[in-house]
């Protein structure tokens, strides 16, 4: 669902850049009061985890379109959903940047459609709301497929919503909106059970490591702490450098509705904005596409997949550092007013 920057006019793009970031600062503001020691590791694993289960593109039956997991639901199952939020900003950004997988004029509007959503209706409120209680695997996987469910839609629904404010008239809106639910709704459903099937597993090898999780007596996990951790960050490995190379080739949800409705996943737009966004993008895009930019071969899909999810684990990291830096040096001059005092 990664939006291009054609999609949106500077305008639109702009207060989508106002709101995401007015959504990140406020994230800062609460996982500051959190136990980040815990959460760190966790953090960066699961960012380099998603990063990679974004690269492989499932296949919607008797359609022609794919699908791809979003994973702001997943994360903020695990980490909550500040956190969450963060983790999906590093993950779209290195995306952008890196890989020219969005546009830059347009990642406002990603980060709100791909990870808001997902993060505080999915992650948030359904999360919090299903399991809340007493989890049990049977609530997980409700809580993941409803929250999955609805997170896409919305974040579909708000694309078309930002196409029709931005004026793009190859994109009727009526029609846009008819195509993209339905697929998404598709797609949706099968992020749930993939969601589900990850969260069961956390459950099973170390509940604590979920968010909101409630420590019954004599309940224990399969695995220690660092051995589950240990366990996703291989996963992502081998998802990334591996099973990457089998992503369905058919275009995504976004890309099948476009071409269903404008004959063309590809629109174009003229103006200073959008050659300096697209400039840029050129700059730093050192792997267009998850590849080499002089070969196609698998490598460069393996070698895209490993790098990301390293780079996404250590954007995470940095990001964690620096706002414990200043929780700490905050701390620190309150303490030495309150000696003062």
């Amino acid at each position: 669902m990664h939006m291009a920057d054609a999609l949106v006019t500077p305008a639109v793009a702009g207060t989508m850049y106002v709101m995401s970031t007015a959504a990140a600062a406020y994230s800062v503001k609460k996982i500051r009061s959190e136990d980040l020691e815990q959460k760190v590791p966790v953090m960066g694993v699961m960012g380099a985890f998603v990063f990679a289960a974004q690269m492989i593109n499932f296949t919607i039956p008797g359609t022609g379109s794919s699908g791809h997991l979003c994973g702001g639901m997943l994360l903020s199952a695990i980490l909550g959903p500040h956190a969450g939020f963060l983790t999906m900003i590093a993950i779209l950004t290195i995306q952008c940047l890196l890989f020219a997988d969005g546009g830059l004029l347009a990642l406002g509007c990603n980060v709100w459609n791909m990870a808001f959503y997902g993060c505080f209706i999915g992650g948030a409120l359904i999360w919090r709301g299903m399991t809340g209680k007493k989890m049990t695997k049977g609530r997980i996987t409700a809580a993941a497929v409803i929250g999955c469910i609805l997170s896409l839609q919305l974040g579909a629904c708000s694309v078309t919503v930002e196409t029709l404010a931005s004026g793009i008239t190859e994109l009727p809106f009526t029609v846009f909106l008819g195509m993209m639910q339905p697929i998404h709704l598709a797609i949706g459903l099968v992020e749930g059970l993939i969601t589900a099937a990850v969260l069961v597993f956390i459950y099973e090898a170390r509940p604590e490591i979920l968010a909101g999780y409630r420590q019954e007596l004599g309940a224990e996990g399969r695995m220690g702490r660092k051995k589950a951790v240990a366990a996703l960050a291989g996963a992502a490995l081998v998802i990334g450098g591996a099973v990457s190379l089998f992503a369905s080739g058919n275009p995504d949800g976004l890309e099948w509705s476009m071409e269903k409705v404008a004959g063309t996943a590809e629109l174009t737009a003229e103006g200073k904005i959008y050659q300096l966004t697209e400039k840029v993008q050129k700059l730093t895009a050192l792997l267009p596409d998850y590849g080499f930019q002089t070969s196609e071969s698998a490598a460069g899909t393996s070698f895209s997949g490993i790098v990301g999810g390293v780079l996404v684990l250590a954007l995470c990291l940095a990001v964690c550092l620096v706002i414990k830096k200043v929780k700490h040096g905050s701390l620190g001059k309150r303490d030495t007013v309150n000696e003062q005092n």
